[in-house]
């Protein structure tokens, strides 16, 4: 059986249903939901919770870490994409690599950052059975993001910090917008930074919860 076949909870009925409850939920961008309908995200998860990955729920992928909820995951796209498409976009905290997998459809290049080893290389491998070839993976620390592939047009953080780091601003592109969620473990906001040719501007968008962006290897 191939990556995106599925039965039963993980079916194209089921990953439709999840669909038509996201543009319930007020997500709007229908290239963003066309990509969710595509992408199987059970084959993102251990095969013992798969018949649950189409719940609007976070579930979690080891390490300590989760992969995001359907709705999440929709949002913070759909934020990313809300002034035009990007060109090329960076991604903090690969985590299993749904949401690389999600910006892979939308985008021309994707950069990925993962500080824990053995989940970037479980995240490699899933994008690799599903022939995405237009991401590349680093095993990086991503308070300092990827100065290499920089500017990006777009950025996108899954773990949140307790303010925007700086060299993720400096690193976006003039027009460029970086979706992270900033605040503490019990009070965190999704902020949109967009960079402008006189500086940055920075608007709070909407209550999440994610687990914190730490420094440093694993």
């Amino acid at each position: 059986m191939n990556a995106s076949a599925g039965i039963g909870m993980t079916s194209d009925r089921t990953r439709a249903r999840m669909v038509e409850a996201l543009r319930k939920a007020g997500i709007r961008d229908e290239k963003v939901l066309a990509v969710l309908l595509e992408l199987p995200r059970h084959a993102f998860v251990e095969p013992g919770i798969a018949s649950r990955a189409y719940e609007d729920t976070p579930l979690p992928i080891g390490h300590g870490q989760t992969i995001s909820s359907p709705y999440i995951v929709a949002l913070m796209t759909q934020l990313l994409l809300e002034n035009g498409t990007p060109a090329r976009v960076l991604e903090i905290g690969t985590g299993c690599g749904y949401q690389a997998a999600v910006l892979s459809k939308l985008v021309k290049e994707v950069y990925t950052l993962e500080r824990i080893a053995p989940l970037m290389d479980k995240a490699r491998r899933h994008l690799r059975d599903l022939r995405v070839y237009n991401v590349r993976f680093k095993h990086a620390d991503g308070y300092k993001g990827y100065v290499e592939g920089a500017p990006y047009d777009g950025i996108l953080c899954a773990a949140t910090a307790a303010r925007v780091p700086e060299a993720l601003k400096e690193q976006l592109a003039v027009g460029g917008r970086l979706v992270i969620p900033v605040g503490s473990t019990e009070d965190q906001w999704l902020h949109v930074v967009e960079r402008t040719a006189t500086g940055f501007t920075e608007q709070k968008r909407e209550a999440v919860r994610f687990v914190p962006l730490l420094p440093g290897l694993a």
